[in-house]
């Protein structure tokens, strides 16, 4: 279902968002972390961008949460890396984070996935 899939991309998209301006040092002082930004605010940029398309372009609502969360999912496998190794930020909040936003995108694509190409979501 479209609705199903944008509202993935839109939830993903403003948490990202938020999570990009907390490591800005906008929203928590004490939380910045330029790369973190970086790549937060791209991450969220990505999945705001697709969420638009969907509307213009809706017959492809499926591929775009498809490929747009997608590279969401990777780019947050190269955050939680980047945890992992210690070169990013490793604070409860960002563990906590990476944690629920790989749960989210997974049950993103799975959504999507589920959604036939030119129909309705079907639930398993």
């Amino acid at each position: 279902m479209k609705p199903v899939i944008r509202l993935f991309l839109f939830l993903e998209g403003a948490s990202f968002a938020i999570a990009g301006l907390t490591h800005w040092g906008v929203l928590f002082p004490g939380y910045a972390h330029r790369q973190a930004a970086i790549a937060e605010s791209a991450i969220a940029g990505l999945l705001l961008v697709a969420f638009g398309v969907t509307w213009v372009w809706p017959a492809a609502t499926r591929a775009i949460g498809l490929v747009a969360q997608t590279l969401a999912l990777l780019g947050t496998l190269v955050g939680v890396f980047t945890i992992a190794i210690g070169i990013g930020p490793r604070t409860a909040p960002d563990i906590v984070y990476h944690v629920a936003i790989l749960v989210a995108l997974v049950a993103g694509l799975v959504a999507a996935a589920r959604t036939p190409a030119g129909g309705s979501w079907q639930p398993a």
